[in-house]
């Protein structure tokens, strides 16, 4: 380990003079608050602490923070958004349009802030909405530890305050995503384009991890630690662990962290608590901590299996949806950052004059390893790697190493002496001639570790993107009497970089030669195969819509809706869509593109054209891409759960096998006393999101829960397996592999049938008067049938008659039998009920076969219904519905009295 700098002096990065950190500040009125305190004793209720008065006197021989921006506010852009109460800087990058929030600060702006980052500039990665927790509630923040320990614990954040030590570190925080934008520039990752500023340093307050588990007491045979926090997502909530020894280790420096800089945690940054884990990738440090859970194995989290991996360089992304062995695998679990480096000046598209310069040009940038290793070198070269130069290192985090014993800084101990792990980034530097710079092509920088780990030349690339650590090279272009530096590229959809030039002009980014054409290698034509696109749009229409167009037709008169920016009229539809009104009323006004790409079939995308209005501009775009909307997290209660167009979260609390691929799973609505809203014969659309390309899985289904009943949703669900030569079902499997606890989405209600009670019913909205149900189903199909035979067998006043066949292979296949037989006991004047089955055992002694043309012809009969007194429901697999169909009209049935659920 390289000996610390005995100086108080140290030389700043940004501008490469000796400076102390930072000049003594004015006096206050607060200046007599920096005597030393114990953590129990500030306020950290106050909405932020002036980081320009640390508890420090004098000047500080180690960096403190820079002042942050006093005039930020709400931008505008999340106005419509459910982070409509964060404060931002409008200088972040956003990567992932609006909403979620993931950030980046331009990178020469982000170094020029020195050491320590704001939390203007701070790079965010949100995973969806920032909850919401108000200055005033802070100090009751909870949060558990619980699982494998002998003394579980549930603390507020007064009670951390109060009965723990507070400490003070500098860490600096890594996304595994940064510099993925080269990597998607070779070739398209599942993740979003970070650049090369993914990474922040800042001043963490809070409590040592280890000292939290020791009062915990895990038990024997425990391993990890598992963090949850409180952020709703898609999946659940965020969580994801790390190995227990490592928590419990106080030299790896993990925290349960509440202050960012002396100030109270920022929204974005996990107020009012979070984990903070040193040398590993961000993703590790859980922000918003609600839970702590000690287990013998890994998370089982979504988000911990299915994020922050690097999986084999073979796997290609749509190998990887067909891999969840792989992703489970622990081997592809990224925790420790690997070693990396980038130039930060010259920046990109810098120009250096060769006639005014001077005769060396300083260049400079940040490294980092993982594991709390130290950079131990770093070297540049203008020759591609035949011959390289020694760069110069500075350790800003060494500094604190000196701090006087006792020291405390922000309510915390500073103390650092003891312990040799680096968890910060340093800078570099190297003075290059002119000269040498005006006869190169290009500067490549590689850093090496303590290890003797040292940045690949070439990339490994990997599905989800992360951990690119090759040497970075940046361009020279001799332009004259200037030098253009061109840096690989620009985060997000900013165009720019020389991997976009190269890989334009055909350049192969993978040939170990970065792009460049050797010397008599052949040119290659690589032709990409056309995407396959179906047309949606009249190719006659120019019409331009406004958001405040759109929204004149959100309602049931004249609904319009979204597909890919692109505006349709349902009015023309409404009488035929197989849903039924309601679910173009759901979609009126809104950007309905996920849902009904994910939901219909090719003839249906085709059909839109006959719909198309016009485009929606660009302005209007933005709007309606910031982000889902959600019910304000201050509003009342509601009590109804089905939203028709907001989707609805509820959790999934249990699940009950009914046979071997049939369960009841049951979710916890948002409070006890709210009701689904669903009407006896609609159903529900549920989403979830698929692990790998998170496009949304979006079904519908019918609850065998009564309408009445409050606080719950049963939903009884067939899982198609996948099967030798056979893809399942990519929502029952999706369904089937989530955990309990997790979120699924619902919105609702959809159907054109409503049972209103009593023989009457509504079709489309008209209503018909009903004196026989004739059912037929087969599988899950009975759920539907269920719910509307229930509602007519459990009213004695209800005067309907049912006929109910159902059809299923084998005995245990019949879902809800027992059910079924009770209801149709108490009601056999006015039900009969048929099984029957294809591949019956010995002991059956019901019907036997499919439903066939035989059977319907005996148990229906040709069609004699008068006024629409008789209605058939059909509800089944695919096949099964064509062929009742063709046989009720054979039987004289028209279509008007037959109605597929």
């Amino acid at each position: 380990m390289e000996a610390l700098n005995s100086t108080i002096s140290l030389q700043k990065p940004s501008t490469g003079q000796l400076v102390r950190y930072p000049p003594s500040p004015p006096a206050t009125e607060n200046s007599s608050r920096r005597q030393s305190r114990t953590g129990s004793d500030f306020d950290i209720q106050r909405p932020s602490y002036d980081n320009d008065e640390p508890e420090t006197g004098g000047t500080s021989i180690y960096p403190l923070p820079p002042r942050s921006k006093p005039d930020n506010k709400v931008l505008s852009e999340d106005f419509k958004t459910p982070d409509s109460h964060v404060v931002r800087d409008p200088r972040l990058i956003r990567l992932t349009g609006v909403h979620p929030f993931n950030v980046e600060a331009p990178l020469s702006e982000l170094y020029n802030e020195g050491f320590l980052t704001t939390k203007d500039l701070h790079y965010v990665r949100n995973h969806g909405p920032v909850p919401r927790v108000e200055d005033a509630d802070i100090m009751d923040w909870e949060f558990s530890i619980e699982g494998m320990v002998d003394n579980p614990i549930k603390m507020s954040l007064a009670q951390l305050l109060n009965d723990y030590e507070q400490v003070t570190y500098p860490i600096t925080l890594v996304c595994a995503g940064n510099r993925r934008k080269e990597q998607n520039v070779v070739r398209k990752t599942k993740g979003f384009s970070w650049g090369a500023a993914g990474l922040s340093t800042a001043l963490w307050t809070g409590v040592v991890m280890g000292d939290l588990l020791r009062a915990a007491r895990p038990k024997r045979g425990a391993k990890y630690a598992c963090f949850e926090g409180a952020d709703k997502l898609p999946n659940g909530y965020y969580g994801t662990s790390v190995k227990l020894n490592w928590a419990m280790d106080p030299n790896k420096g993990i925290l349960v962290a509440h202050r960012m800089n002396g100030e109270v945690l920022p929204p974005d940054h996990g107020k009012p608590l979070r984990v903070v884990v040193p040398g590993q990738i961000g993703g590790r440090s859980v922000k918003w901590l609600k839970r702590i859970i000690i287990t013998a194995e890994a998370s089982d989290n979504w988000y911990h299996i299915y994020d922050n991996r690097v999986l084999p360089t073979m796997v290609s992304p749509e190998m990887s949806a067909d891999l969840p062995d792989t992703w489970k695998d622990e081997r592809y679990a990224i925790y420790d950052l690997n070693t990396n480096s980038a130039t930060c000046f010259p920046a990109h598209d810098e120009r250096l004059s060769l006639t005014q310069s001077p005769e060396s040009y300083r260049v400079r940038g940040y490294a980092y390893a993982g594991g709390g290793k130290r950079v131990t070198r770093v070297e540049a070269t203008l020759d591609q790697g035949k011959t390289w130069m020694l760069a110069n290192i500075s350790y800003p985090e060494d500094q604190y190493r000196l701090a006087p014993e006792n020291e405390e800084l922000y309510g915390g101990r500073l103390d650092m002496s003891w312990r040799e792990n680096c968890f910060c980034w340093c800078f570099w530097d190297i003075d290059i001639p002119v000269s040498q710079l005006q006869a190169a092509s290009d500067i490549l920088v590689r850093s090496m570790d303590e290890s003797m780990m040292v940045q690949p030349r070439d990339m490994y690339w990997s599905v989800l993107g992360m951990m690119n650590n090759p040497w970075f090279r940046v361009v020279i272009h001799n332009e004259g009497h200037t030098l253009r530096f061109e840096h690989p590229t620009q985060p997000a959809l900013i165009p720019g970089g020389w991997m976009e030039r190269v890989k334009k002009a055909g350049g192969n980014l993978s040939n170990g030669h970065w792009g460049d054409k050797l010397s008599g290698e052949e040119e290659e034509a690589v032709q990409e195969e056309p995407a396959k696109e179906i047309c949606m749009i009249n190719k006659d229409i120019n019409r331009t819509i406004t958001i405040d167009e759109l929204r004149k037709h959100d309602g049931e008169a004249e609904p319009w809706f979204v597909v890919n920016g692109q505006v349709y009229d349902g009015t023309k539809f409404l009488e035929g869509h197989p849903g039924g009104a309601a679910s173009i009323f759901g979609a009126a006004g809104q950007d309905a593109s996920e849902e009904f790409l994910a939901i219909h079939s090719e003839n249906a995308k085709a059909m839109l054209v006959d719909y198309h209005v016009g485009t929606l501009d660009e302005a209007s775009r933005a709007i309606l891409a910031s982000g889902e909307v959600e019910a304000p997290q201050d509003s009342e209660p509601r009590l109804t759960f089905l939203q028709s167009k907001v989707w609805s979260k509820a959790i999934l609390s249990a699940k009950k096998k009914i046979s071997n691929d049939t369960k009841v799973f049951t979710f916890d609505l948002e409070h006890a006393e709210q009701a689904s809203g669903l009407p006896i014969g609609q159903h529900l659309m549920m989403r979830l999101r698929d692990p790998v390309t998170r496009e949304a899985i979006i079904r519908s289904y019918t609850p065998l829960s009564e309408t009445s009943e409050k606080g719950k949703l049963q939903v009884l669900i067939k899982i198609y397996y996948d099967t030798p030569g056979r893809k399942g079902g990519k929502m029952t499997q999706a369904l089937d592999a989530i955990p309990i606890g997790h979120f699924v989405d619902f919105k609702g209600p959809v159907g054109k049938f409503e049972y209103l009670g009593r023989g009457i019913c509504t079709i489309s909205g008209q209503q018909r008067e009903v004196k026989r149900f004739i059912m037929i189903c087969g599988g899950s199909g009975i759920t539907p049938i269920f719910q509307v035979l229930r509602a007519v067998l459990t009213d004695r006043e209800d005067p309907t008659s049912c006929l109910v066949i159902d059809g299923n292979r084998v005995e245990e296949d019949i879902l809800c039998k027992e059910e079924l037989d009770n209801m149709v006991v108490d009601n056999a004047h006015k039900c009969r009920l048929l099984y029957t089955l294809s591949q019956p055992s010995p002991s059956w002694t019901g019907l036997q076969g499919r439903i066939n043309k035989e059977l319907l012809e005996k148990e229906v009969g040709l069609c004699k219904t008068v006024n629409g007194e008789d209605l058939v429901l059909i509800c089944g697999p695919e096949p099964l519905e064509k062929s009742i169909h063709s046989i009720l009209k054979g039987l004289s049935w028209k279509d008007d009295d037959v109605l597929f659920f």
